[in-house]
């Protein structure tokens, strides 16, 4: 199968399984969805939804969480893990929202990633779905389906990504991200792989993988 007729079959596999793809982190502006990407970083979005409510709660905005320390936030948010570097972020991402911009959450690439506790793919994640801009956010399961289905060299997340917007159409960025991650976690998971219930990369996936399951 061609590279082309690989991609064809993804994306027309996804829509049928996922043809809608609600947000998986529950949030209600972009301020509060930037907090909870921060927060799923090394965690399920299971255990961060049943921890922003607790959070958000107390302060869902940039000036009512500045009016918390950062050892609140921290006792708060323990149960997302690494909440000493996290609460410092959601902290000073808070403050800079107001001190540098007017107390809201800017729509561009370079003043997301200026935030602390903000990398590319979160500031990724907040483009595309709280201001559907096209990008391409790759979590752990996106670089590993990415290289599991012969589409990347699976070096860096870096790659993955480079190679995912040149592959699939820019329209479908923002909703193909998210089919493929719900793709991973059901049907093609790190541990517990059963490549006969993986119909993706059973068809397309490159040999070095298949020939595991030989």
């Amino acid at each position: 199968m061609k590279k082309k007729e690989k991609v064809q079959f993804i994306i027309d596999t996804l829509e049928k399984i996922y043809p809608k793809t609600p947000i998986p982190l529950n949030h209600k502006d972009p301020y509060t969805l930037l907090v909870a990407v921060l927060l799923s970083a090394q965690c399920t979005d299971e255990r961060v939804n049943q921890i922003t409510p607790l959070l958000f709660k107390k302060a869902d905005t940039p000036k009512k969480m500045i009016q918390l320390s950062v050892k609140e936030i921290e006792d708060i948010i323990r149960p997302c893990g690494l909440s000493p570097m996290k609460s410092k972020g959601i902290y000073g991402l808070s403050k800079m929202i107001i001190e540098k911009h007017n107390g809201k959450v800017p729509n561009n690439f370079k003043d997301l990633e200026s935030f602390p506790g903000v990398g590319h793919k979160t500031a990724s994640v907040v483009m595309s779905q709280a201001f559907g801009f096209p990008a391409f956010p790759v979590d752990t399961h996106i670089h590993r389906l990415m290289f599991r289905w012969g589409l990347t060299n699976g070096k860096n997340v870096e790659t993955t990504e480079k190679d995912a917007k040149r592959l699939f159409p820019m329209e479908l960025w923002n909703k193909l991200h998210l089919q493929i991650i719900f793709y991973g976690r059901e049907y093609c998971p790190a541990r517990g792989w059963n490549i006969e219930n993986d119909i993706i990369t059973k068809k397309i996936g490159r040999k070095s993988i298949l020939n595991k399951f030989i």
